[in-house]
């Protein structure tokens, strides 16, 4: 065992009936009732996480980049075809969430991505993983916070407010830092807040897109009397629509938040692979719908020159103002609840990288009091406000993005590894259908993603990944994790 396994967690004996639990923080007993995770140290993350609570998870991260930034740039590149890549990019996320959704089920513990790659493939590519998963989302939410302070701004420029921002101090940087420490904060006190939370978020950010989209979907119909502007379907050929499903790629980023803390999912083999399955299925048609809708109202080449406000526009054309400040709102609502289960998600990976003592075990403490694991928290929000302090965030977020591509292609080679070892603990409820294509096709589309994207994001991506290994090779080189059971 590994030296810097002994932590402070003192262990419990479990009595006749009672959950079984070691001293040894690198060992995660791990009772997975519909209610609870029981930990090593008696504690437990509760189970408080319903369907609707993953569906808002996934959907609420993804409901992002795909709408609000991406249709001019995607329109200009492929016209009104680039509804044909944010299909691509749909089957892409598919062939990665179901693949996911089995480990998921096998798997139910805090950690996703990481637990999952660590447990088929071995603990170096579990620290790999665990470590960027745990960074890119700290480098993810950064962004999304600094995305949500530019959309406050928009709004109170929006509605004549202006003079509300004041100018003696960087109002962006104090708006979000302030949101991010509220959220880590809000966390702190319990997965069921946050959830609820973002379950609210989720609920009117969908019920705002969903007028919108269903008024310019009747619109391009020709229902009220407005002539669409006329185009042709596919004006830069085909090519371009596959560069553009790689660029539009990122805005699927986020079914797999649903996994990293499926250790909190109530009824986990059921709820894991619909929460993840169907945030895609959901985000995809939404992402087609809204590129159709903005192709007709102004036509690709007029969108392009809006760049990444062209969705504020194309509301405004067929709403007016209200359109225009509705919008910017969802726009608001949507970088929150990307914050918000990045935040969740980034420290259950840390979480689970201190369970198997790859990090200090004390990183991994639960608060007895709210059951969640605050000091992994602390790591989480306290480097993602100094980054949104900071500034910069763009190439971060491109970063965020190589380091997920990563992790999806190993969760795919990991379920081929798993199924083929057959492992006596390996009991899924969901088996992916048409294996092994599935991941085999899966991994080779994430892992060819990565070769489109820009030389510093892919630079920086590998750092990471090197530092994380060297620091596995340097710190806990001798923690075996490939194939260990699950009660073991």
């Amino acid at each position: 065992m590994n030296e810097h396994e002994g932590g402070e967690h003192a262990g419990q004996e479990g009595g006749e009936g009672g959950p079984l639990v070691s001293s040894d923080p690198s060992v995660d007993v791990g009772e997975t009732a519909d209610e609870v995770t029981v930990l090593e140290s008696g504690t437990e993350l509760e189970r408080t996480i319903d369907l609707r609570g993953g569906l808002a998870i996934g959907v609420g991260t993804m409901v992002g980049a795909g709408i609000f930034v991406f249709p001019g740039l995607a329109a200009g590149n492929a016209g009104p075809a680039a509804a044909v890549s944010f299909t691509i990019g749909a089957v892409i996320a598919l062939l990665v969430a179901l693949p996911t959704s089995e480990l998921a089920t096998a798997m139910p513990k805090s950690g996703g991505a990481y637990y999952f790659i660590s447990r088929g493939m071995g603990a170096p590519f579990g620290a790999v993983v665990g470590i960027g998963l745990w960074l890119g989302l700290v480098f993810a939410s950064a962004f999304y916070l600094v995305g949500f302070a530019q959309y406050a701004v928009a709004v109170l420029e929006e509605i004549g407010a202006s003079a509300l921002v004041v100018e003696t101090v960087p109002f962006l940087t104090v708006l979000g830092v302030g949101f991010g420490v509220a959220l880590t904060v809000l966390s702190v006190f319990g997965t069921e807040n946050t959830t609820k939370l973002q379950n609210a978020i989720v609920s009117l950010l969908l019920g705002i897109l969903l007028i919108f989209l269903v008024y310019g979907s009747l619109d391009t119909l020709g229902l009220f009397g407005r002539e669409t502007v006329p185009e042709q379907f596919l004006p830069y050929g085909p090519f371009s629509v596959l560069t553009t499903a790689a660029l539009v790629f990122t805005s699927y980023l986020g079914f797999a938040q649903v996994a990293t803390v499926a250790g909190e999912i109530t009824k986990p083999g059921r709820n894991l692979p619909v929460a993840m399955i169907g945030s895609v299925c959901i985000v995809g048609t939404l992402y087609v719908v809204t590129i159709l809708v903005s192709t007709s109202a102004f036509g690709s080449g007029q969108l392009a020159t809006f760049g990444e406000t062209a969705i504020v526009e194309v509301a405004r054309s067929y709403l007016g103002l209200p359109g225009a400040i509705a919008i910017l709102v969802a726009g608001l609502l949507a970088t929150v609840s990307s914050a918000n289960a990045s935040i969740l998600s980034s420290s259950r990976a840390l979480y689970a990288l201190s369970r198997d003592a790859l990090v200090p075990p004390r990183l991994g403490r639960v608060n007895l009091r709210y059951g969640t694991p605050h000091v992994a928290l602390a790591l989480v929000g306290g480097p993602t406000v100094v980054l949104v302090a900071v500034g910069r965030t763009e190439v971060l977020a491109e970063v965020a993005s190589f380091l997920h591509l990563v992790s999806y292609g190993l969760m795919c080679v990991a379920l081929v590894v798993l199924r083929q070892s057959n492992p006596d603990w390996y009991q899924p409820s969901f088996r992916v259908p048409g294996y092994p294509l599935v991941p085999v096709v899966g991994a080779i589309a994430s892992f060819s993603l990565l070769a489109f994207m820009q030389p510093l994001s892919q630079a920086v991506g590998v750092v990471v990944s090197v530092t994380a290994l060297a620091w596995y090779l340097l710190y806990a080189r001798d923690v075996e994790l490939k194939g260990v059971q699950l009660d073991a």
